[in-house]
Parts: structure tokens; sequence; C-alpha cells
């Protein structure tokens, strides 16, 4: 996988490829769908494959703190891409400049500067200064300088369209096996352990601290979870939030992982969590006793909820 960030590091290599467009966001199944017409092409015609995607993503650079929570951060995003076989992604930084792109200088960047072989885009597509360009352009741009343009349809589960809204609708409902449905895996999160206030001991239950890096996620609350870390799988249980009871209320959102029997150092480790069971909402208890006493009440929950999932 090679990223190619911003279109002044586009090289003479990278020209020719099969390209799709957007953010996809969690590549699930309805992405996996594209990307498999994407590769199929790839293959038929020995032309790299890659995706288009902006950063940060346009509904962030308008309004941040509003914007959608997203399902996977860059690099989870990348490297899900690449298994479904993206071979390259030109990154475009999202900033005034790029919000102010014509549609026809969009069109110049795939006919000329990376002088596409096929492009991969939904009839709703728009691209360009106040979404001018669509699939029309699009199309007669292909015709105009030698580059297929395919539609892509919608993919659907249970009647409904597949998409990221879809997914983050079931992962606030806690409705974990429908997530995993329509991502095609079961939803995770990976990141990094880093040094917390080391507040867990205190409360008999040391956890693993893993920043998120966004200032919403698309999950909050005590989780039922499993652990992919040091070649391992373990269980324990999860807190997405603010911790309200320790008064980070102003803080990003952090992950906390308790691992059932667990006592190696994964500072510094790269972690995957795997959601399996929502708990509860976080809340805020009037101390840390009985913040002591809902976190073993937790841990017992997830405990039973293992020991039933096993039988």
């Amino acid at each position: 996988m090679e990223i190619i960030r911003g279109i002044h590091n586009i090289k003479p290599r990278h020209r020719g490829c099969i390209v799709t467009i957007g953010n996809f966001d969690g590549v699930h199944l309805g992405h996996q769908a594209i990307l498999r017409q994407v590769q199929a092409r790839s293959e038929e015609i020995a032309a790299p494959a890659m995706l288009i995607c902006f950063e940060p993503q346009p509904k962030e650079f308008f309004d941040l703190y509003n914007a959608p929570a997203r399902l996977t951060r860059f690099r989870e995003k990348v490297e899900l891409l690449a298994e479904h076989g993206i071979d390259k992604v030109l990154c475009l930084k999202f900033d005034e400049q790029t919000r102010s792109m014509s549609a026809a200088a969009f069109i110049d960047l795939l006919a000329t500067k990376l002088q596409v072989r096929a492009v991969f885009a939904g009839d709703d597509a728009r691209f360009g200064n106040d979404r001018t360009g669509d699939f029309v352009m699009l199309q007669a741009a292909g015709e105009k300088y030698g580059f297929d343009v395919t539609n892509l349809y919608t993919l659907t589960v249970n009647e409904a369209r597949v998409s990221s809204t879809r997914i983050r609708e079931c992962l606030a409902l806690g409705d974990f096996d429908l997530a995993e449905k329509l991502l095609g895996r079961p939803y995770s999160i990976t990141g990094k352990v880093v040094y917390g206030r080391q507040l867990g001991r205190t409360l008999d239950a040391p956890t693993a601290n893993i920043q998120l890096h966004r200032y919403r996620a698309p999950i909050d609350g005590v989780y039922a979870i499993e652990i992919q870390c040091l070649g391992g799988t373990y269980r324990g249980v999860a807190n997405v939030g603010v911790r309200p009871t320790l008064n980070d209320a102003t803080v990003k959102p952090i992950l906390e992982v308790h691992i059932f029997d667990f006592a190696q150092n994964l500072y510094g480790q790269t972690v995957k969590v795997i959601f399996r069971k929502k708990i509860r909402e976080e809340q805020k208890f009037s101390g840390l006793a009985a913040l002591k006493e809902a976190i073993r009440a937790d841990i017992e929950v997830a405990r039973t909820y293992f020991a039933a999932r096993d039988q």
C-alpha cells in the first residue's frame, strides 16, 4: 500500500490507475462490493487500484464537533483497504483551497495528472466547489479523455441500504450483531496503549488506556469486549467516554480496557478491542467508592455474558 499525500506528490508512476473516490469510513460491505469491482478491473487490465479520499473528511472541516463520529481512524481504514485490493491511496488535505477546487479542476486531476484508466462512482456522485460536478459530467469527461466510468449501485442488507450512518445507528443501540453483518467483521477499535492516571489500580481494576484521537466516538458506555494483544485474545470490560466521575468531562473520549486475569505490560503496544455487548451507559457516580462497586458489577455481567456465550 502506498499513501500519496497531496496532489503535489503525484509522480509519473502514479498514472494509469483504476480509481474510486470517497471517505470509505468503516470499509463496510457496501464499500467492499465497490472494492471488488475495482480490484477485478485492476486485475483485468493490470493497472493499480487507487482510492482518492480527503483528510479531514469534508463534514469535519465544516463542523468538527458535530461531524459524524468515524467508524475507523485513517490508519485502520488504510489497512482495511489494503486487505480489499487497493494499492494506492491519494489523500488530499481538505482545506479552503481544496474546498474551492472547481469541478473542472477535479476532472483535470483525474484526466491529466493521474491519467486514470477507469473511474468507479455512484450516480449520485458530487465533486468540485459547491458540488457542481456530477456523474453525467464524469461520464462526459470519460468520453473526452478516454477513461471508462462505471456506475456503482447501492448494496442492501435486510432490504435497507448498507451505509456508515446505518452502522453508527446500530452501534448507538448496542446492536453489535447487525453492525457485524453490515461491516463484514466485528466492530473494533485499534490503538496504542498509553500511560493514564493509574486510578484503575486503586479501583481493583487496572486498565489499558487507548487514546482515540477524535472528538467523538461512535460508541460510549461500558462493554464486554475481547482484546487482541501480545499474540493472544483475552476478555474483559471497556469504558468509552470522558470519565465524568473523575471530572474529565472536558477531554476527548478515551477507551479504557480492564482485561480479566491479565498482568502483562501493554504500554506502547498496539491492540485491537472487539466490542461484543453493551452493559450500560457511562454515568457519573457520587464518588470513587460507588464507581468501584459499579465496575465490580460490570465485570460480573461481562463474565456471565462470556460464560453463556461459551456454552
